[in-house]
C-alpha cells in the first residue's frame, strides 16, 4: 500500500470502471494531488483521458454531491473552465455508489499549477466573478445564508479549545486571535454584511484548486465546499489566498506582509462587471483576518498542529499576518 494516503485496489478499480463506457483502457496511472484521503487515477483509453476519484469520507453526502454536480453541469454549459462529468453507462448518473463509497469520473484536463504571475491572479479574480454571475439565479426560491468563516461560533469554539489545551503555550496566542477575530467580526457587521448579496459561493477559491495555461485558468478542480453565503466571503478568501506570502519551510520565517500587487490584481479581476461597493471594499481586510484565523484553527484544535507545522508556531505566524493586515488596511482598500 502506498504510504501516506488512501488507494484503489485493482479489483475495486476494475469494478468501478466497468460501469462506464470509456472504450478500451490502455494505461492507468495514479495521480498524487489534493487530499490524500481521496485516491485518484488517470485513465488512458482509446476514447481519451479520464480521472477517476473516490470521495473522501465526510465529503460523500449525496445532497452535497448532487449540489456540486448540478453546479458543475450549469457551469460547463456556459463554457466555464470546469472538467466534464462522465455519466455511468446504465443509470446515467454522474456519481457511482458501491459498498458505501462514492466515485466520480471526469474528463481529464491538462494545465499547470499557479505560477505567481499577476496575469494569472487577475484571471482568477475574473473567473470567480463569472462563477458568481453564472450562478446568481441558481436558487429557484429565496434562500438563507448557511454561514461561513465570518462571525462563526465554530471558529470561536475552536479558539477556546486551543486556548484551554495550551499545547506549546498556545493560550496567549489563541486569546489574542480571539480578540482580533471578534473585533473584525464586529467591524464587518457594522459595514452591513447581512444586507449584502447571498448566493451560492465556491467556498475554497485558492491556487491549489486550479490549473492554469498561458496566464488563464484551464480548470477549477474542487467544488466540495459549495455553500450559500455572502458573495463577499468568496472574494475576501480568494484575495487572501492569492496575495499571501509563504514559501519557506518554517512558518517563523514567513514574512508578515501580503503581496499588494497580487491583491490589487485579484480585486481588479473580480470587478470586471460589478465593482465592489465602498463598504464592501472597506470590509475586505477584516474579512481576510477572519478567514485567515478560521482556516488555521480547525486542524490545530483537532490535532495540535497544522499539516506538518507546530500549532504554536503556525498560530504565531497567523497572528503576525493578521496584525499586518490590520495596520495596512488603508492601503488594502485604496485600489489603483
Amino acid at each position: 500500500m502506498p504510504k501516506g494516503g488512501a488507494h484503489f485496489t485493482s479489483q475495486e478499480l476494475a469494478l468501478v470502471l466497468s460501469h462506464y463506457d470509456i472504450g478500451i483502457i490502455q494505461q492507468i496511472k495514479p495521480l498524487i494531488a489534493g487530499s490524500k484521503k481521496s485516491p485518484k487515477q488517470v485513465i488512458f483509453s482509446d476514447k481519451g483521458r479520464y480521472l477517476i476519484k473516490r470521495r473522501t469520507r465526510g465529503k460523500d453526502g449525496l445532497a452535497r454531491i448532487e449540489l456540486a454536480h448540478s453546479v458543475q453541469n450549469i457551469l460547463k454549459e456556459k463554457h466555464f473552465p470546469v472538467s466534464k462529468l462522465i455519466a455511468t453507462r446504465d443509470s446515467k448518473s454522474t456519481y457511482l455508489e458501491i459498498e458505501n463509497h462514492i466515485y466520480e469520473l471526469f474528463e481529464f484536463v491538462t494545465g499547470a499549477r499557479f505560477d505567481g504571475r499577476n496575469e494569472s491572479v487577475e484571471n482568477a479574480g475574473l473567473i470567480l466573478a463569472k462563477f458568481h454571475n453564472y450562478l446568481k439565479d441558481y436558487a429557484s426560491k429565496p434562500i438563507s445564508c448557511r454561514g461561513s468563516f465570518h462571525d462563526s461560533r465554530s471558529v470561536r469554539a475552536h479558539l477556546k479549545k486551543i486556548s484551554s489545551d495550551n499545547h506549546g503555550g498556545t493560550h496567549k496566542i489563541a486569546s489574542s486571535l480571539m480578540t482580533m477575530y471578534n473585533i473584525s467580526s464586529t467591524n464587518v457587521n457594522q459595514f452591513g454584511f447581512d444586507e449584502w448579496p447571498c448566493r451560492i459561493v465556491h467556498g475554497d477559491w485558492h491556487p491549489g484548486n486550479m490549473l492554469f495555461a498561458n496566464g488563464k485558468i484551464s480548470a477549477v478542480l474542487d467544488f466540495d465546499s459549495l455553500n450559500f453565503a455572502q458573495v463577499i466571503t468568496d472574494i475576501a478568501n480568494g484575495a487572501l489566498q492569492f496575495s499571501i506570502v509563504a514559501g519557506r519551510p518554517d512558518p517563523a520565517e514567513w514574512p508578515d506582509y501580503l503581496d499588494q500587487v497580487r491583491f490589487n490584481s485579484f480585486i481588479y479581476g473580480c470587478s470586471y462587471n460589478n465593482k465592489l461597493e465602498e463598504l464592501q471594499l472597506k470590509a475586505l481586510p477584516d474579512l481576510m483576518i477572519e478567514t485567515l484565523i478560521a482556516e488555521a484553527v480547525l486542524p490545530i484544535a483537532a490535532t495540535g498542529s497544522f499539516s506538518n507545522f507546530s500549532g504554536s508556531d503556525f498560530l504565531k505566524m497567523i497572528q503576525r499576518k493578521c496584525q499586518w493586515i490590520d495596520k495596512n488596511r488603508n492601503s488594502l482598500t485604496i485600489l489603483p
